[in-house]
């Protein structure tokens, strides 16, 4: 870590000429408690999950029985024209022997009837496949993706339940990839992995891509193999419907994606054995948002979520009566004090260094700190690029971002912070687009 520090510190005197290196030196110091005690331990943890999913994956025994139960796959439609159609055909055409039966809510139907008519024109095609069934549920009320996501649930005859958005396309053995998890009787929900679609159209994209790429594709593999999946994504989760019905279906407007994960977990303390998996191999593919106004409305409210999910809704199921010790000590250190805190720390910091130190010196220090995070990035890359990537002359294609992610990274904290104090000051879970306002302050009620 010292000498990666000295290093960049060389960096920003030869660049700048003006830079006080042993000042910036020794601010950059400061900083390392934030990387070292909350950072650098997470990042460890994955890398020996992924090395143990590794390894795993070249000793495994390979399954010699079929599993085949049947599907049913829960399409959350709103606005998505004929471009439901594209999910609805990658999911007709998975290589997966069983019955797949397809659920299609459209939510407020008679606002959306592009939407229900591209559905309706599916049928025909559908039913030239025997073993898929796809059933049109026009909600003439709209009442939010909760409302479809129980409704769907409601219908379902599948053993295993899929949670998806009408605007996820998916790999053709992705239902296989997932199926196969429920052998075991104590996995209780699977976590797919998502990949950005429109990856190609801009810089702010491309961003996106790699965030996901070591996010989602490299983090969960690295905590899900040691039990800690934080998050079962809202665009593509994988259930046993028991369980779902056993705790009542979905619950809330905003954030349904974490609430339910959090209260499945909550069922941890009681039954030790149950389990939570991330499958990196079953990939959906959705667009993200493509202008900068898009994406910080979007981060808005995921990390607004997050704050009302873990520190006004489900703050007292954090015992490990409840979740047990992992779960806890998981939800604790990456959920509060990683995603919540440190944002907090950054900010404090670079406000602290702008006000009491000279601009030569804070550049040089943001000179280090940001080539310090280029490396861990880097790392994190190569770990995802070698150990887990199915697509790796794609991915490849990422890695010409690696030195200025780290400033990408420094606007998501910023803002994730601006998100958590909107939250706290005007409960803006309230004020989400998945679901009308009605049903949003009723819920809270």
């Amino acid at each position: 870590m010292t000498a990666i520090l000295e290093f960049f510190a060389e960096v920003a005197t030869i660049l700048g000429g003006l830079f006080y290196e042993t000042d910036a030196l020794a601010l950059a110091y400061m900083f390392i408690p934030f990387v070292l005690f909350l950072e650098l331990p997470l990042n460890l943890m994955i890398w020996l999950g992924v090395l143990r999913y590794y390894t795993r994956r070249i000793y495994a025994v390979p399954t010699q029985y079929p599993f085949t139960p049947r599907v049913t796959c829960v399409v959350t439609c709103y606005s998505e024209g004929d471009a439901v159609k594209g999910t609805v055909r990658s999911l007709m055409e998975q290589m997966y022997p069983g019955q797949i039966e397809i659920i299609a809510v459209v939510d407020g139907a008679d606002q959306n009837p592009s939407t229900l008519r591209a559905l309706r024109e599916m049928m025909p095609e559908v039913e030239q496949y025997a073993s898929r069934r796809l059933v049109v549920v026009p909600k003439t009320p709209r009442g939010g993706r909760v409302s479809s996501l129980n409704a769907g649930l409601a219908m379902a005859r599948g053993e295993i339940l899929l949670a998806l958005d009408a605007d996820t396309s998916f790999d053709n053995t992705m239902v296989t990839e997932v199926a196969g998890h429920f052998r075991d009787p104590n996995v209780i929900a699977v976590a797919g992995s998502l990949r950005v679609r429109n990856w190609r159209r801009n810089l702010l994209t491309r961003f996106q891509s790699l965030e996901y790429m070591i996010t989602i594709h490299l983090a969960k593999v690295g905590l899900g193999e040691l039990h800690g999946v934080n998050n079962i994504s809202g665009a593509f989760g994988v259930f046993r419907t028991e369980m779902v019905r056993k705790i009542g279906g979905w619950t809330t407007g905003s954030a349904e994606d974490l609430d339910l994960t959090l209260r499945l977990k909550q069922y941890f303390g009681r039954y030790p054995g149950f389990r939570i998996v991330f499958e990196p191999r079953a990939i959906g593919h959705t667009d993200c948002p493509e202008t900068w106004k898009g994406f910080l409305m979007q981060r808005l409210r995921w990390d607004g979520d997050l704050f009302y999910m873990y520190m006004r809704k489900h703050r007292s199921a954090f015992s490990v009566r409840q979740m047990g010790f992992w779960n806890v000590l998981l939800g604790v250190w990456y959920g509060m004090l990683f995603q919540m805190v440190m944002p907090v720390l950054i900010v404090m910091y670079t406000l602290w260094l702008v006000i009491a130190v000279a601009p030569a010196v804070v550049v040089a220090t943001f000179t280090i700190i940001m080539g310090l995070y280029a490396v861990l990035t880097f790392l994190m890359y190569i770990t995802a690029l070698v150990f887990i990537s199915e697509r790796r002359s794609r991915d490849a294609r990422l890695a010409w971002l690696i030195p200025i992610f780290p400033f990408f990274a420094m606007i998501m904290r910023i803002w994730s912070l601006v998100a958590i104090i909107n939250e706290w000051w005007r409960h803006s879970n309230q004020e989400s687009s998945m679901a009308p306002w009605w049903v949003l302050r009723k819920g809270k009620r």
